[in-house]
């Protein structure tokens, strides 16, 4: 994953926020007809949508992150549905991932809150993340680290003179 998917990332959870809908005005009633086009006067049931996070089990917004994938492609925007699954698997991992080390990080500081400072613990200290994840995290501070050269090596006695 590259600096381009990370982009995708920040832009998909800053947008959940943004995009908040309401799910009760989803049957709303126009001239008889729902918004599905099913009309009410024939006495049938409304169908509750299931949408493609729900059926693939995962929490990340299948569907948006469809949409943003097919923006980035050249080929008329076409993208396989099967695509974005996946990536929205990949990255909820990743985000999960993230998470529990840095709410192990703030756990051992006895804190209860994760900030940039854990983020940035629990990222460094992962080998695999820390290849990864090569960007600079605003407020994360420095992994702690002293070079052997620089530790004060235990004083000698004097000899006797």
């Amino acid at each position: 994953i590259n600096a381009e998917y990370m982009g995708i990332i920040s832009h998909i959870i800053m947008s959940q926020q943004a995009e908040k809908k309401p799910v009760s005005g989803a049957g709303k009633s126009v001239g008889g007809k729902t918004m599905a086009g099913k009309s009410i006067a024939r006495g049938g049931a409304k169908k509750s949508s299931v949408t493609r996070s729900h059926k693939a089990g995962l929490q990340f917004p299948v569907g948006r992150i469809h949409r943003f994938l097919k923006r980035r492609v050249t080929q008329n925007g076409r993208v396989g549905s099967t695509a974005a699954v996946y990536s929205a698997a990949i990255l909820e991992y990743l985000c999960a991932e993230v998470l529990e080390l840095a709410g192990n990080a703030s756990k051992d500081l006895k804190l209860k809150r994760i900030t940039p400072r854990h983020l940035q613990l629990a990222i460094r200290g992962d080998e695999e993340l820390d290849m990864l994840i090569k960007a600079t995290i605003a407020g994360g501070g420095v992994i702690p680290h002293i070079h052997k050269s620089l530790i004060n090596k235990t004083a000698k006695p004097k000899a006797a003179e």
